[in-house]
């Protein structure tokens, strides 16, 4: 495989054990799995299934108990923590089922959080958030506070702040869990155009088959392995 074509990130062999001896969980069991830059793909299965904790390894947020996680190339499980940091910062964007926005901070405030974090100048900051807030449909919103904002626009804020460092992946855990149905689907109609016109890499878990008919790839897990991987045809074929 050259260069060009090898995966953005790629699970080879990867296991996850919880506590130690008699109360030992094997969390992920030999988990394999490639994702290319561009890729949409939605992981499902039943609680325990390992689903979340494969999201936790993918967003940096824990180590494998063994196994390789390659992202550009590097062997991310033989980073410290800092360099995990590093990595999430500039290359990992989050979108959870709570929207995780500060209440009485402003959603132009909000979606510059990252960008503070990073260190980046004031105007730099408020110039992306604008930007950011834009792109998902709130232009005009930036001074508006969460409690201000249905929970459709609170979601569409947590996605400007999950892509205002231009990530190049996009992990949403559950995106659609705390919305109705027409909310749900304008989520993830809007995560689709992100995918599609910005070349995001989404990968998402949810519980909902709906959801999941938005992506190209379907993977489901059971008792921590993947148990079939289905590519939605009709998705990838308007990517």
């Amino acid at each position: 495989m050259s260069e060009q074509e090898a995966p953005l990130i790629e699970l080879r062999a990867i296991t996850k054990t919880f506590g130690e001896g008699a109360v030992a969980f094997q969390a992920l069991r030999g988990i394999d799995l490639s994702i290319a830059a561009g890729d949409f793909v939605a992981v499902m299965g039943p609680s325990g299934s390992g689903k979340s904790t494969a999201m936790n390894i993918l967003g940096c947020l824990d180590s494998p108990t063994s196994g390789e996680y390659l992202f550009q190339g590097i062997h991310v499980e033989r980073l410290d923590r800092n360099q995990r940091a590093l990595l999430r910062r500039g290359y990992l964007g989050f979108v959870f089922q709570g929207f995780n926005l500060l209440a009485r901070t402003s959603a132009q405030e909000n979606v510059e959080l990252p960008l503070l974090y990073r260190g980046e100048p004031p105007e730099q900051r408020r110039a992306a958030a604008r930007a950011a807030l834009a792109m998902v449909g709130l232009d005009g919103w930036e001074d508006h506070t969460p409690a201000e904002l249905s929970g459709g626009q609170q979601q569409r804020v947590a996605i400007a702040r999950a892509i205002v460092t231009r990530p190049l992946v996009l992990l949403a855990d559950e995106p659609t869990g705390n919305l109705d149905s027409k909310r749900s689907h304008e989520i993830m109609q809007l995560i689709a155009d992100l995918n599609r016109e910005q070349g995001i890499t989404v990968v998402m878990v949810t519980h909902e088959p709906d959801m999941a008919r938005y992506a190209h790839r379907i993977i489901h897990f059971i008792d921590g392995a993947i148990d079939s991987e289905t590519v939605n045809e009709e998705a990838a074929d308007a990517r």
